[in-house]
């Protein structure tokens, strides 16, 4: 039922989606995120941490730098914002201001469990005046709320909420493990209207098709234009974390984004150095690598995704896309013949430049 629900959307991802935050750009397509939390909530000073880094760092990855489409579920109905509603009566109602808040996750109506938009509307259909029930998640707990449904014109109960229930878009993958395992973006899918991490029961990785590359210029960053097919037929995989470092899951069709596997090892974040590296991404109907400078790398950043300062110096890429544009979220950056990390960001004021995060830590995350 899922993928004939699908079978024939199509989706093209447009510039005017995207959204600004402070002097950097988060660069995936579509899916309008915002910036990573502390670094401290995945560094904990512990023995037990630092012998796990260790393992980590020695681990070996085919690397990516392949783009791919995203589809993704909540984890309850994301309330978004409330609204007024005009009664039976004529009256202006707004029933659930100061009840609900925005981030809510709505978990069962009338002790229903409901997973969907669909689901919510279904159980909204079968009131006759009654007040209602809502369960919600709220910071990680779940309240039980009661509001007064108002019945409009129309025959009509509504409760007068904004709600979501997926997020799409398309990224970078950036590496799969021997066990198939991958991670991609290199920073979490933030709702755009909430700006919280989107907590997700599950979702799907999609192949894409790139029709066409819009050049960056200063105050205006470049994107990658993509059209994804969301059914049976293009499906690559399952996506089972979102993640401030990134999405994790299971590819099923290896060979269709990877080929033949050569596998390379990652670095620990002490053996990156300043200076020469390789930026691994998409263009021109292939995946390419392509001249870049590590500018700067701070191994105590306060955000998770903004490990390293990186410049692009590949001449060929600087006149074709400007420097790093949206759709390169994701995309691998190697140094001295290993997987250092994963582009995150782009300056908007200077698309030559942006934000990296370490191939350590995004590897974290797949535990």
């Amino acid at each position: 039922m899922w993928d004939k629900k699908l079978k024939n959307r199509t989706i093209k991802k447009k510039l005017s989606r995207w959204m600004t935050v402070v002097c950097s750009f988060l660069l995936a397509v579509g899916l309008g995120f915002s910036v990573g939390s502390a670094a401290a909530e995945y560094f904990p000073e512990s023995r037990e941490t630092q012998a796990q880094t260790k393992a980590v760092q020695t681990k070996k990855v085919s690397v990516g730098g392949m783009p791919a489409g995203i589809y993704m579920e909540t984890d309850g109905v994301l309330i978004l914002d409330t609204q007024q509603i005009k009664g039976i009566d004529g009256k202006m109602y707004e029933p659930a201001q100061g009840m609900v808040k925005s981030g809510d996750y709505i978990k069962a109506v009338n002790q229903k469990e409901i997973c969907g938009k669909k689901e919510l509307l279904k159980e909204l259909e079968k009131l006759s005046g009654e007040k209602v029930e809502l369960t919600v998640r709220r910071g990680g707990k779940l309240e039980k709320i009661v509001l007064q449904a108002v019945e409009t014109a129309a025959g009509e109960y509504k409760l007068g909420i904004w709600v979501r229930d997926n997020v799409q878009g398309l990224g970078t993958v950036t590496f799969l493990t021997e066990q198939n395992e991958f991670g991609a973006l290199g920073h979490g899918i933030h709702d755009t209207d909430t700006n919280g991490l989107m907590e997700i029961s599950g979702g799907k990785l999609y192949r894409t098709t790139i029709q066409n590359v819009v050049k960056g210029s200063s105050g205006n960053p470049g994107t990658m234009e993509g059209m994804i097919v969301y059914n049976r037929y293009n499906l690559l995989g399952t996506i089972e974390k979102n993640t401030d470092a990134g999405i994790y899951g299971r590819l099923d069709k290896t060979e269709e984004l990877f080929g033949k596997k050569e596998l390379v090892e990652t670095a620990a974040k002490e053996e990156i150095v300043t200076g020469p590296a390789k930026m691994r991404c998409f263009l021109e109907d292939e995946v390419r690598e392509f001249d870049i400078e590590v500018m700067k790398v701070d191994q105590e950043t306060a955000e998770i995704n903004k490990g390293m300062m990186i410049r692009v110096t590949d001449e060929e890429l600087l006149e074709k896309t400007g420097g790093i544009i949206q759709g390169m979220s994701g995309s691998p950056i190697l140094q001295n013949g290993k997987l250092i990390g994963a582009v995150t960001h782009v300056f908007v004021m200077d698309s030559t430049k942006g934000y990296g995060i370490f191939a350590e830590t995004m590897l974290q995350q797949l535990k």
